[in-house]
């Protein structure tokens, strides 16, 4: 397995430079085969990650926990670079061939950088190459978000660069405790290898890890979208390129929730599971309520699925503080359903914007009748992310409220049920306009007129795969996954 996860290192980053070097006209090419070989190769993971952990060079690890992770990044990654060929095509038509051509070696070489970095970070076998490996993730998804080399996406760009990075500088920190707390018990030699850290956590002093902890959700939590240090999320991905959103909104927020559950399994294995899950119910019923205010009245489609995006993290930390294995099992298919259904939904409005030349919801108009595929596409997606049945969110969620009351957990397990109604009244008044209203006889004179069709088929085929995997992940997930998630709940030290 060793080749596969060194294969998981090189290929995306192989790919990036190839993008920036090679002509312009080679990179729709090398990015699709980068991010389904990718995928291929995350898949290829599972039998053993399922098993057994894979520990390598003292420096990288893949266990069913990380695992998890890297099949949502995986699976997202390869869904946007197919998708990334279309909507290359349709970016700048009225610009000269010379411009298209460096921002499309721009475009794809970041693409596949950002794929890289967040591929890697749950891969990472200490603490700290694993908060370097997010604070790539910053640079690199904050350069993606300025591309479009409008007012607002610098700014955008801007915003979440000091945000992010306070929050990095906080995790950071929380870095530097975690070593601290380690070297007491495992020498000042000690590396912040994540293994020895939560075999030892019993043994480790309790403050530092406390503040470890504490610090952990906060920095972290600036990238994953809890409230009140979300403010950056709604402006980034709504400027950033539609594939890039699809990939912050769907695999980022996860990956830096991913490094939160690592500090999690050891202050639990320190302090007891009482504090580190109050500390994340408070987080995520604070994000969740946010989210169910804040989805009514948006003007930007984009907009709008980026607070669905705080509301979904939300949901993934008031699963993790309910502590049932349950519960625990459907946080982590949530990962997963949550990264199939909220890129299908970026990508659909990025049709949507090509079509209509516009991200303003009160412009989109008779998406079914215009957008013969996306149109229902999207809205399967926005169904998914309301959770109805059958898709994977209805099954992860039902795992968590069932969870949450098997647990005890009454108060918390009904702030989760009200907010995800409220959200999804938001999430759907909003779609019922944009897909049922009829649509204008005709857009912007210098538009001409809106004809019935899609404007790549590129960009039809990856929201195809991501409705199969939430049909499969809600009706019957394969038993290999259920090994890999029964072993993480374990990982995660579940109690009844």
């Amino acid at each position: 397995m060793i080749a596969v996860i060194l294969a998981l290192l090189i290929v995306p980053l192989a790919a990036a430079i190839a993008c920036a070097v090679l002509p312009a006209k080679l990179a729709p090419v090398i990015t699709p085969v980068s991010g389904v070989a990718c995928f291929g190769l995350v898949l290829a993971l599972i039998p053993a990650a399922g098993h057994r952990d894979l520990n390598y060079l003292s420096y990288l690890r893949v266990d069913a926990l990380s695992e998890i992770f890297l099949l949502a990044t995986g699976f997202l990654y390869g869904a946007v670079t197919v998708y990334s060929v279309g909507y290359a095509k349709h970016h700048d038509l009225e610009r000269d061939q010379q411009h298209r051509d460096r921002y499309a070696r721009r475009f794809f070489a970041g693409l596949n950088l950002f794929g890289w970095a967040m591929l890697a970070a749950p891969i990472m076998g200490s603490l700290a190459l694993l908060w370097i490996a997010i604070e790539i993730t910053t640079i690199v998804s904050a350069l993606l978000v300025a591309i479009e080399d409008t007012d607002g996406a610098a700014e955008a760009a801007w915003k979440y660069v000091l945000i992010a990075s306070a929050g990095l500088g906080l995790a950071l920190l929380a870095t530097v405790f975690a070593y601290f707390a380690g070297s007491q018990v495992l020498g000042e030699h000690y590396n912040l290898a994540i293994r020895p850290l939560i075999a030892t956590a019993a043994y480790l002093p309790h403050t530092p890890v406390r503040l470890a902890f504490m610090l952990a959700v906060l920095g972290y939590g600036t990238k994953v979208g809890f409230f009140p240090v979300h403010t950056w999320l709604p402006d980034a991905h709504s400027e950033a390129p539609t594939p890039v959103s699809a990939l912050l909104s769907g695999a980022l927020l996860a990956t830096s929730f991913y490094a939160i559950l690592r500090y999690y399994q050891v202050a639990s294995g320190n302090l007891g599971s009482g504090f580190p899950r109050d500390t994340l119910l408070a987080f995520g019923a604070a994000s969740l309520l946010l989210a169910a205010l804040y989805v009514f009245g948006q003007r930007d489609i984009k907009r709008l699925l980026a607070y669905s995006s705080v509301e979904h993290m939300g949901i993934l930390a008031i699963g993790v503080s309910f502590g049932a294995p349950v519960a625990l099992a459907g946080v982590l298919l949530h990962v997963l359903a949550h990264a199939a259904a909220k890129g299908n939904a970026f990508m659909s409005a990025g049709v949507f914007t090509v079509k209509f030349g516009t991200k303003q919801i009160s412009a989109l108009r008779g998406g079914l009748d215009v957008l013969p595929w996306s149109g229902p596409l999207f809205l399967i997606a926005v169904f998914a992310l309301s959770a109805m049945p059958p898709s994977g969110i209805f099954r992860s969620e039902f795992q968590i409220v069932y969870g949450g009351l098997g647990s005890g957990n009454y108060a918390a397990a009904a702030i989760l049920v009200a907010g995800v109604t409220v959200v999804f009244f938001g999430l759907t008044a909003s779609t019922t306009r944009m897909l049922f209203t009829p649509a204008p006889a005709r857009r912007a004179p210098a538009r001409g007129e809106l004809r019935r069709g899609e404007p790549s088929a590129w960009m039809v085929v990856p929201m195809v795969a991501g409705v199969a995997v939430l049909l499969i992940l809600g009706l019957h997930p394969p038993g290999e996954l259920n090994d890999l998630i029964a072993r993480a709940v374990i990982q995660l030290g579940a109690t009844r």
